[in-house]
């Protein structure tokens, strides 16, 4: 016997599935948890020389090299968000993570932690996207100056994922990936860092005219299955 369907099923299948993939992307959104907003820097300390700005919303850097690091807690395994600009390709900051202790100066920030690089004027190993020095960037799909990028971080154990603006730029496994020789004593020390560790922000140092990173967010949330490496 044939069993006829409603002419209305389709619509309603579409709306029923329209509606379940918006409540699963408000979930995603709402499991975000800002560590800056752009309205204050609670929890957060600036070390070293330099500092970083509120302006209009936003952090700005200014002079350096210093860091400002998040006090409040030490991360594991999560997924850091972080939309930035720069104003020309050779503004220079980064953002860390794994940052064993306490930082006391910048500098135990770059050798006991790693950095993720923003410079779009440097190499693949020191460039945006960059492990700075330890793991290169596979692709710079960055937005041209002035505009907002989206970087994410994920942590998995030994694992650091880096995308931009949506595409993965870089897969490295701190006890698996062949790291370069260390060549310059700018360039941080090889050897473990922490799976639980603080995050910061860099501010380089002005190199010129127009050498500012804007910060607008900094947010945090738990990894998915969803959060491993991109084929």
């Amino acid at each position: 016997m044939r069993t006829s369907v409603p002419a209305a099923l389709p619509a309603i299948l579409l709306l029923w599935g329209t509606t379940a993939i918006a409540q699963n992307e408000s979930k995603a959104d709402q499991s975000w948890r800002p560590l800056f907003d752009g309205k204050n820097l609670d929890g957060w300390e600036h070390i070293g020389p330099g500092k970083m700005v509120l302006d209009d919303g936003a952090l700005r850097t200014e002079g350096g090299m210093g860091l400002l690091w998040y006090t409040k807690e030490k991360l594991g395994d999560c997924v850091i968000r972080v939309v930035y600009k720069t104003e020309s390709r050779r503004a220079n900051s980064g953002v860390f993570v794994r940052i064993a202790e306490p930082p006391k100066d910048p500098w135990y920030a770059v050798n006991h932690g790693f950095e993720i690089q923003i410079c779009d004027a440097e190499d693949d190993y020191h460039g945006t996207g960059a492990i700075y020095s330890l793991s290169r960037s596979q692709e710079r799909p960055i937005k041209p100056q002035g505009e907002w990028n989206t970087m994410e971080i994920a942590l998995r154990g030994q694992q650091i994922l880096v995308s931009l603006n949506g595409a993965q730029v870089n897969v490295f496994d701190a006890a698996k990936s062949t790291v370069p020789e260390r060549t310059k004593d700018y360039e941080p020390e090889r050897g473990p860092r922490p799976t639980w560790g603080y995050i910061g922000l860099q501010n380089h140092g002005d190199v010129g005219q127009n050498s500012h990173v804007f910060f607008k967010e900094v947010s945090v949330r738990p990894l998915t299955p969803l959060d491993r490496p991109r084929r």
